[in-house]
């Protein structure tokens, strides 16, 4: 029944679209892969970038430095998205998040929930009988820091608490030692940077932005007590261009890139490694789980047993495209690329959104590219709310 749980976690929310995985594959498999979901509209219709993107609400997520930069002080948001509908119809992530900015002096605060429901599934027995149902899900809970160092950079450092529920709290202690099975929890931190600099041309003022984040670097989990997991730690950079076509027409340019700081089970380094004989590339599960997070982390960057030609295979790229009118009305559009033998996750995305003073909703659609793709059809949708803009409009009303 672990292995059943462990299978789920790993197979349905990270490695979704790889249908089979043979030794050619070598795909990074992590506890808690629901932190690697985009949770909002916006960034998803742009093919999951946001790292330098403009600032807005779901900054949290992606680079909570950007709230430095944000346009009000304060706002709040809420995400919701039917997760693999191609599949089940009871699998969804939910995600909240707010800021408050005290003044560029003085810095602000963020913060978010996730919550990730795997819906219901039904527990046996080793016969194959039904014990009880229960209802596996994941949950994380942050909270940020950020602060301009300059006019033109901000940076931001989080700490975030994650958990992890397989089996809902059923069959913890009651069966065998080989059946035993338990919730899992551990601490992590990101830190963040941003640079955002205005360039004035004849149609108007354009913006070029990079961002920069270490996200989830902290201890691992374990479900059984034994066997240690890594947490989905990455390296995110991305680059934006805002180019105005006039006084209400804006185009804007996003690139990133995302490294999963996640050491290999087929690795360069293990005992006997042949680069010639796959059969000395497999990492035992004790050695794997006797790594320490922070040596897993640069490990991640040199142990693929492909070399370097498979680590630059580990990079994840998105490219987007945003077209606004007047900062109201949004068109957007985006490419995901994961290369096949590590997720072959490939998909387009579109997104659409209409910003009012104190209001903003967008959605987006994600269409997938592989075969049999479960992404595919995958809508998400993004509600915001400025809370200084109510604020005023309440004052004017008075």
């Amino acid at each position: 029944m672990k292995k059943f749980f462990l299978s789920l976690a790993a197979v349905v929310c990270f490695s979704a679209s790889v249908l089979a995985i043979d030794e050619t594959m070598n795909p990074l498999i992590t506890s808690m892969p629901s932190m690697s979901i985009a949770p909002d509209a916006r960034a998803a219709g742009q093919g999951d970038v946001g790292v330098a993107t403009e600032a807005d609400f779901n900054s949290q997520y992606w680079n909570p430095a950007k709230y430095a930069y944000m346009y009000t002080n304060g706002g709040i948001t809420a995400n919701y998205t039917p997760w693999l509908r191609k599949l089940v119809s009871d699998i969804d992530l939910a995600y909240l998040a707010g800021f408050y900015n005290f003044g560029d002096l003085a810095g602000g605060i963020g913060a978010s929930f996730t919550y990730f429901s795997m819906g219901d599934v039904a527990l046996t027995n080793a016969n194959g009988d039904k014990i009880q149902d229960v209802r596996p899900n994941e949950w994380a809970l942050d909270l940020s820091y950020f602060r301009k160092l300059h006019e033109y950079v901000s940076m931001s450092v989080a700490v975030r608490f994650l958990y992890s529920d397989l089996n809902n709290g059923a069959n913890s202690s009651t069966a065998g030692s080989s059946q035993e099975m338990y919730a899992a929890w551990t601490m992590a931190a990101d830190i963040g940077l941003y640079y955002r600099q205005p360039f004035e041309l004849p149609m108007g003022t354009s913006h070029l932005a990079l961002g920069f984040t270490l996200k989830n670097l902290g201890g691992k989990m374990t479900y059984d007590k034994v066997t240690q997991n890594f947490i989905p730690a990455s390296m995110n950079i991305g680059a934006s261009y805002e180019l105005p076509c006039d006084k209400y027409n804006f185009l804007t340019f996003n690139v990133e890139a995302n490294k999963m700081l996640v050491p290999s089970r087929k690795s360069r380094f293990t005992e006997g490694f042949n680069p010639e004989d796959e059969k000395t590339w497999q990492m035992s599960q004790d050695a794997y789980s006797a790594l320490n997070s922070a040596r897993g982390w640069f490990m991640s960057f040199a142990d693929a047993p492909g070399g370097s030609k498979e680590e630059f295979n580990e990079v994840r790229w998105g490219v987007g495209l945003e077209y606004s009118y007047n900062k109201q009305f949004f068109a957007r559009a985006g490419y995901s690329y994961e290369n096949y033998y590590k997720g072959n996750r490939n998909y387009v995305t579109f997104g659409a959104g209409f910003h009012l003073s104190i209001v903003s909703l967008d959605v987006s659609y994600c269409v997938g590219l592989a075969a049999s793709n479960p992404l595919d059809q995958t809508m998400r949708f993004t509600l915001g709310f400025d809370l200084y803009g109510i604020k005023d409009l309440v004052n004017n009303k008075k």
